[in-house]
């Protein structure tokens, strides 16, 4: 990328030829102190590094995966003490893959495991449930009244009469297909989980958790008698992703081989690759050493920074490098070179990770926790990446240089570039008839794109984990218990808000059973559990069965009895102080168009109904939590597209100062987007938490390529040269090097694709998608749509 920006510059083959009070305040603070930035970024990342190595944890945290602001959420929060078995659990079914549940062998496997779990550190262990906790009973309506015990009888010695007294217990406590399976051979463990350890006070570490249920299920599945154990939760999904990005990290070694032998081809110069790459990796310790310093941990999120940034940094620090080969290939000193270099790129390369960082910084405007952190933690690399690839590399080149060999290879290569093979047919795209059909090609994939992304969906759209594969250990537990069990871990729930002691009230039970009602309606729902069901039937009970009391009493006193008696089996109806009580419908899946249903449903049915004395509030269970998140990435895609590339115009004008440049830079990356979600929609992908920082990347890292080239162009132009010409000198100085830059970026993050954590997977193709598809816009769309717009420059 040689003589771009500020005309041709003389040839300087002894240093005391050149004046080092040459040049801005920035490039003589730089040079001639080189070895002061040397050392102080030496010492840097010394102490950076330190702080990364010793510091920097991997974890995740359910609460910062919620959207905090969303009404839905804070209706949650605030009442989520009085909703454990709505929040962050563990379903931990044990299936007898020999017989049934009625095994006296089995049981008393059932019950070791609940036992560890029940010790397990982050348990709420009041509200744990299974078959040999006391709070699981039955009850039934005798001659003298009602009666009723715990599941598991108090005699219980693994006999065969008290194993047929279990089986009478089950049969009359209605707990087949929620806490036991339809076909009787597995049970379930409903595990609620602490926010925070209370012996330690500090959250719960996931990856110990994990670790502590990966024992239990190696210790209980070995053996001819071995049981088969099915988990499933947020915390069983964080471990599996916690191990995931393990695996992860490997790719980014992966990733820094595949970017060292592109840059390696094309220089073929040892030397600058392995400096490019080694400040690239720089930028990737201090960003880790900075984040850990300010307390932030590594989560499935922002663990893809790191591979964004040096990705970049290998970017910006192959045009630098080029620059510098060809000024040496043409005899100029070397540390002039790299000061040539500095004044004709450090704007351009500024602009353009400003742009970088506006595309990680619109993504604060998400109001998801876990997404800010990654676009701070981005923000931190991106202006690292000022210091260590715009101001340290080029130090470090004007001292470590280039070979010879490569210098007079580039300067061989660069001779004629534009008339061979791909670069003569780009440099054709400034001519009248190749520019229309250049543009006309852009509008058909534009309109296309466009009827296709029409039925792009916000959420997931498949079932089980979107998160992970669908052969993953998770999502086969998974399938297996929505298989076996009638009651799935997909609750939407309307929390019914009273006065103290006012829950019970008739008119409140009454609307509480309509909404229960109006949610049966809705395709997906498979059943709704409330206070008012279970009141129902024991008033009925208490009746000798009668179906003609299969209904809600007027009497305060009926009711009363009711909800105490449904108490002792099931305490989470309703909370101590009868002001609760939520109304949960069990979806069959948590699929984009399923939520959309439901909260149609109960958001109309809660505006209706709601009133003096009572309150119908959304949402708690996993699936409320789901839709309120899907609400907000629904909000957040179109804001932070309009934030990204309104950030985008301003930092191009600023940089062109003409508003047809910023056009011309602007539309490629606008095709891109169209076609990233026209992409998603192909593959089956919604826009979800993991996609939705995609296309802001795509857009802020993108347009890297037209600040490049169309920086030299309009230098040219204004120095008096046609468009054809100033096109074919942007091509001969900076087009093998876009090129390179699409090539590197792309193969950053492709290796993404591998990743066992699906939505990483994702966004690795999206963004391979978009860098490859930026850069071959920036190259065939800037000369076409120049013909139309930039013809004469002033």
């Amino acid at each position: 990328m040689g003589n771009s920006g500020i005309g041709d510059m003389p040839v300087v083959r002894d240093l005391r030829d050149f004046d080092r009070r040459s040049g801005s305040l920035l490039e003589r603070l730089v040079f001639n102190q080189r070895m002061v930035l040397a050392v102080a970024c030496l010492v840097a990342t010394v102490v950076l590094g330190w702080l990364a190595v010793t510091r920097l944890t991997l974890n995740a945290s359910f609460e910062r995966m919620l959207p905090q602001s969303h009404p839905y959420i804070q209706h949650y929060l605030q009442n989520k003490q009085e909703l454990r078995g709505l929040g962050n659990a563990l379903r931990v079914v044990v299936e007898n893959p020999r017989g049934d549940i009625y095994d006296a062998k089995y049981l008393e496997t059932l019950r070791q495991i609940n036992d560890a779990l029940f010790l397990t550190p982050g348990v709420d262990r009041a509200w744990m449930k299974s078959m040999w906790t006391p709070s699981v009973r039955w009850n039934e309506v005798t001659e003298e009244g009602f009666s009723g015990g715990a599941v598991m009888p108090d005699s219980y010695d693994g006999s065969p009469r008290s194993v047929e007294q279990l089986k009478t217990n089950i049969a009359r406590s209605g707990i087949v297909g929620s806490l036991v399976g339809a076909d009787y051979r597995s049970t379930m463990i409903f595990v609620p989980l602490l926010d925070r350890d209370p012996a330690t006070g500090k959250a719960i570490d996931y990856a110990q958790l994990t670790a502590a249920i990966d024992t239990l299920v190696g210790k209980y599945e070995q053996g001819p008698d071995g049981v088969q154990i099915h988990v499933t939760g947020f915390a069983r999904l964080v471990g599996a992703l916690l191990s995931g990005m393990r695996q992860v990290l490997m790719y980014f070694g992966v990733a820094a081989l595949v970017a060292a032998g592109v840059i390696y081809g094309y220089t073929r110069c040892v030397r600058s690759t392995v400096l490019v790459v080694a400040c690239s990796l720089v930028a990737v310790v201090w960003q880790l050493g900075l984040v850990s310093a300010l307390g932030f941990e590594l989560d499935p999120f922002s663990i893809l920074v790191p591979f964004l940034v040096f990705a970049i940094g290998v970017s910006h620090g192959a045009q630098k490098m080029n620059g510098i080969m060809q000024d040496v290939g043409r005899g100029t000193h070397l540390l002039v070179a790299a000061r040539y270099t500095f004044r004709r790129l450090f704007l351009a390369g500024l602009t353009a990770l400003l742009a970088d960082a506006v595309g990680f910084a619109v993504l604060m405007a998400i109001d998801i926790p876990v997404i800010r952190d990654l676009a701070l933690a981005a923000s931190i690399g991106v202006a690292v990446l000022i210091f260590t690839n715009l101001l340290l590399l080029p130090v470090l080149l004007s001292y470590v240089g280039v070979s010879p060999a490569a210098a007079a290879r580039a300067i061989a290569s660069e001779s004629g570039a534009e008339d061979k093979g791909v670069w003569r047919l780009l440099a054709q795209c400034t001519q009248p008839r190749r520019a229309a059909v250049a543009v006309g090609i852009g509008l058909a994939l534009a309109a296309g794109g466009l009827a296709m992304s029409a039925r792009l969906q916000v959420g997931d759209l498949d079932p089980g984990a979107p998160e992970l594969r669908a052969d993953s250990r998770y999502n086969q537990d998974n399938a297996y218990i929505t298989a076996h069990y009638s009651l799935s871990s997909d609750q939407f729930a309307v929390m019914v808000k009273t006065p103290d002691e006012q829950c019970l009230d008739y008119r409140t039970l009454v609307e509480a059973d309509r909404l229960g009602w109006a949610l049966q309606q809705v395709p997906g729902v498979q059943a709704t559990v409330s206070l008012a069901d279970a009141v129902r039937q024991i008033t009925a009970g208490a009746s000798e069965g009668s179906p003609k009391w299969l209904t809600l009493s007027r009497e305060q006193n009926v009711l009363n009895y009711g909800a105490q008696q449904a108490s002792t089996s099931n305490p989470d109806l309703f909370n101590r102080a009868c002001s609760l009580m939520p109304v949960i419908a069990y979806l069959a899946d948590h699929k984009a168009g399923t939520l959309e249903k439901v909260v149609a449903a109960a958001d109309a049915f809660a505006r209706e109904h709601s009133g003096p004395g009572r309150e119908f509030l959304l949402a708690a269970g996993s699936a409320g939590i789901e839709a309120a998140t899907n609400i907000v990435v629904r909000d957040a895609n179109t804001k932070m597209l309009l934030y990204v590339y309104a950030a985008v115009i301003v930092l191009c004008f600023i940089t062109f100062r003409n508003w047809r440049a910023v056009v011309v830079a602007v539309l490629p990356l606008v095709l891109t987007s169209i076609l990233c979600e026209a992409l998603m929609v192909a593959l089956g992908m919604g826009v979800k938490v993991a996609t939705l920082p995609v296309i802001a990347l795509g857009v802020g890292i993108g347009v890297d390529y037209a600040l490049y080239l169309l920086s030299v162009q309009l230098a040219q132009q204004r120095q008096g040269a046609t468009l054809a010409q100033a096109y074919r000198h942007a091509l001969q100085f900076t087009g093998k090097v876009v090129a390179l830059v699409g090539v590197t970026l792309a193969a950053g993050v492709v290796c993404w694709a591998w990743s066992p954590i699906k939505f990483q997977a994702d966004m690795g193709i999206l963004l391979t998608f978009m860098f490859a598809l930026n850069m071959v816009g920036a190259l065939v769309l800037v000369p076409a749509l120049s013909h139309f717009l930039l013809k004469k420059v002033k």
